[in-house]
């Protein structure tokens, strides 16, 4: 779990926080040919996720073997996450807005990230632009959805990351990952409530546990 907790993080974030960066980090990035009705997607895609501040919802994660989980997330902007698995998985993933952090809650430990370091900011970035980023690789129109595809990094040349939402309002429904063994892990949300009001508690990075029992079930 804990192998797919990491996924999502990556997935969650894809690249567009990179398009900062420039070509230096996307050296061999060629330009997307986009028709109008694609540039006006990308566009609608941005301003959509321009537009959250606050966001919960739950999610349903599906895993290479087949596996199912999920889970409630909430979102505050600038920086900030929540991910909360359902019982009996132990994972939660947190980000205070510099920090994202990956706890196991059975085994009382915590993994940390700086979060300039993941590309996160695709959801939590205050202004996102997708369709000048060098990360985009294709975008697809197919029954009712509106599919981005990008690369995580510049050592990928195909993309690994889609990101799926909803057409014609755009409202992002689900992403997928693709690992360095080809193995995709999918998630998709449900239930989202925008412009919630959320306790800054949430959002409160988890420490390690020195009593926690060290071993799993």
């Amino acid at each position: 779990m804990r192998r797919f907790a990491l996924a999502l993080v990556l997935a969650l974030a894809a690249t567009p926080a990179l398009a900062d960066a420039g070509n230096a980090l996307f050296p061999s990035t060629r330009r997307v040919e986009l028709s109008a009705a694609d540039r006006t997607a990308l566009d609608a895609v941005s301003a959509y996720l321009n537009s959250i501040v606050t966001l919960k919802g739950g999610f349903i994660q599906v895993e290479p073997s087949g596996a199912v989980d999920e889970g409630t997330f909430y979102i505050s902007k600038p920086g900030k996450m929540r991910f909360e698995y359902k019982p009996p998985v132990p994972t939660l993933i947190v980000s205070d807005g510099a920090t994202v952090a990956v706890a196991n809650t059975r085994l009382g430990t915590v993994d940390r990230y700086p979060l300039f370091e993941t590309p996160l900011d695709v959801i939590l970035d205050k202004t996102i632009d997708i369709r000048h980023n060098p990360a985009l690789v294709s975008v697809k129109h197919e029954q009712g959805t509106f599919i981005v595809n990008l690369r995580a990094n510049q050592a990928h040349t195909k993309a690994n990351i889609s990101l799926v939402f909803s057409e014609p309002n755009y409202e992002l429904r689900q992403w997928t990952v693709i690992d360095n063994q080809g193995l995709s892990t999918t998630v998709a949300l449900r239930d989202l409530q925008p412009g919630v009001t959320l306790a800054p508690s949430l959002f409160i990075l988890p420490d390690k546990n020195p009593f926690a029992r060290r071993r799993e079930n």
